[in-house]
């Protein structure tokens, strides 16, 4: 993402939202309406992430969220598809260590957009050092629902220890409830990923003000 001067923006502290097409579906939400929650409230950045979609809607929903975005002056980031991610204008794209090298999608991307990518252990995190990315997701910090296929628990401990060595600006995800947001700043994270836990009563934006809140944006 670029400011008024076209001068390339870190990410920013705070919450990491993702509206996942799956946990929308689980809990009987829009995704367009949900992220028009979310963006009430001042946020890192905001992912759809989709992992079952077709690219014809995956696609039309980034199309349609990337204004939305853009309006509300918050980052807007398309997990793993970094070919949907420059087809509907988004400000970057995250992908995973089974995604495109981030060499790769950085070539794809250009130089300006952000470019997360995901580790989920201390040499993980050690290897990114040399990647032309912007900000590392880490964890799961604790046991996740959203994933099938999650990879081992870091807990806080490896957190924190991945936070004093990492090279980037770290983006805890995992298993993350509005109560562990406080231990997780503390830990040393840059920002908190939220999924499934910003859907829980079926109030987005009532949950996403309480996260904000619980974990600051300084």
């Amino acid at each position: 993402m670029t400011n008024g001067n076209g001068e390339r923006v870190g990410l920013r502290r705070g919450i990491y939202a993702i509206v996942d097409l799956d946990a929308c579906a689980a809990a009987g939400l829009d995704p367009e309406r949900t992220a028009a929650a979310f963006l009430a409230a001042p946020l890192a950045a905001l992912q759809l992430r989709a992992k079952g979609a077709d690219d014809r809607a995956l696609l039309r929903l980034a199309r349609a969220l990337a204004p939305l975005c853009r309006a509300a002056g918050v980052p807007f980031v398309v997990n793993d598809r970094v070919d949907v991610a420059r087809l509907a204008a988004a400000d970057g794209a995250h992908v995973g260590q089974d995604d495109l090298p981030p060499r790769e999608a950085r070539l794809l991307l250009g130089p300006r957009p952000l470019l997360g990518l995901s580790t989920h252990s201390a040499s993980q995190v050690e290897a990114a050092a040399g990647e032309p990315v912007d900000y590392l997701g880490f964890g799961p910090v604790f046991a996740t629902r959203t994933k099938a296929r999650a990879d081992p628990v870091v807990g806080l401990a490896g957190l924190r220890s991945a936070a004093a060595t990492s090279p980037r600006p770290l983006v805890a995800i995992g298993g993350l409830g509005l109560d562990d947001l406080p231990a997780v700043r503390d830990a040393g994270a840059h920002a908190a990923a939220l999924v499934a836990t910003l859907l829980e009563g079926g109030d987005p934006g009532r949950r996403i003000r309480e996260a904000v809140e619980r974990f600051g944006t300084r």
